[in-house]
């Protein structure tokens, strides 16, 4: 994918990620670093939770779900992020699960006091191999616009 600037994005512009699958030791090693919860790190423990297994915390998919839309490209000239908003976890993450996220642009906005940057705001989606919904949150971008001197 080519470099995209703010220019590049439309309202309903659809971007998909490749997949990431995720294996019970990455779920067990981002638990014991970051969410350390019995039902992201401890298999037996888990077994008797509402979820009758090992599951990913949550942030683990946040942080999947912007690892994947980086592995695109989408985001090459992002200066950065004032935040999320929304941030819905529909389903669990399970061990073995290949997750992919969906990107639609919902607004761009030129900033009025930075002639070189702009936001974008996407509702990003994303999705197990069965194509269910596990997550959904509104991610807020700040990019670059098109250098005078940059190829359209």
């Amino acid at each position: 994918m080519k470099s995209l600037y703010l220019e590049d994005f439309r309202p309903g512009d659809r971007f998909e990620s490749p997949g990431i699958t995720m294996t019970e030791g990455a779920i067990i090693d981002f638990a014991l670093h970051f969410d350390s919860q019995p039902i992201h790190m401890d298999r037996e423990a888990a077994k008797g939770s509402i979820y009758g297994g090992l599951i990913a915390s949550g942030i683990h998919t946040v942080a999947v779900t912007f690892r994947s839309l980086l592995m695109t490209g989408l985001l090459a000239n992002n200066l950065g992020s004032p935040g999320f908003d929304e941030l819905r976890w529909l389903r669990p993450v399970r061990p073995g699960d290949t997750l992919r996220a969906v990107a639609e642009v919902l607004e761009v906005r030129p900033s009025s006091s930075r002639p070189d940057r702009g936001a974008v705001r996407f509702r990003c989606t994303t999705l197990n191999q069965l194509d269910e919904p596990v997550q959904t949150v509104i991610c807020n971008q700040l990019l670059r616009r098109r250098p005078a001197d940059a190829d359209p």
